[in-house]
């Protein structure tokens, strides 16, 4: 991972980076594959936050806030539900995404990379769930009980699905940015 990031270095690569995986996430979205089905009540779960979590432990916060505002604005201009035509909800939480999982990763990958890779992507999906969930009971789109509902459902595959995600792709991305 070399010498320590300038926090608002932006260079072409991370430029290029930040735009190829925010194209991925609305990729993910508008094609549907981003949902994946899951033998639970919920009956899928999303990954569209996955590129955001790769990003920011690849590229550092700057470009993981990029690719979440990317994921943020593809939410709420194709958002079919209130709480998404909200651009607090749908936007400001999807930003923090690739930071929070900058500083998640940089933080643990010293104990065991793996390790860090699987707590990353569980921690960075956590993180999502719960301040969507937080932002619709605080904003009055939904009641506290429905959102602890959705979170518990939807939340343990999707940090489930994220962990599994994030070991193996951060992995191999890891290995291609250190060749």
């Amino acid at each position: 991972m070399g010498g320590k990031q300038k926090m608002f270095d932006l260079s072409t690569r991370k430029i290029v980076i930040a735009g190829m995986l925010g194209a991925v996430s609305i990729v993910l979205g508008a094609s549907g594959l981003g949902l994946i089905p899951v033998p639970t009540p919920a009956g899928k779960v999303t990954i569209l936050h996955i590129p955001a979590i790769l990003a920011g432990l690849l590229e550092g916060p700057l470009v993981g806030a990029l690719v979440g505002l990317i994921f943020g604005l593809f939410s709420f201009l194709r958002a079919s539900n209130p709480i998404f035509a909200d651009p607090l909800i749908a936007i400001l939480p999807r930003i923090f995404i690739g930071v929070i999982a900058y500083y998640v990763f940089i933080s643990t990958r010293k104990i065991n990379l793996n390790l860090s890779l699987i707590i990353t992507g569980v921690i960075g999906t956590v993180f999502h769930t719960v301040t969507v969930l937080g932002l619709a009971v605080l904003r009055e789109y939904l009641p506290f009980a429905a959102a602890a509902s959705v979170a518990f459902i939807h939340g343990i595959p999707e940090a489930i699905v994220a962990a599994i995600l994030v070991s193996i792709l951060g992995r191999v991305l890891i290995n291609k940015k250190n060749l």
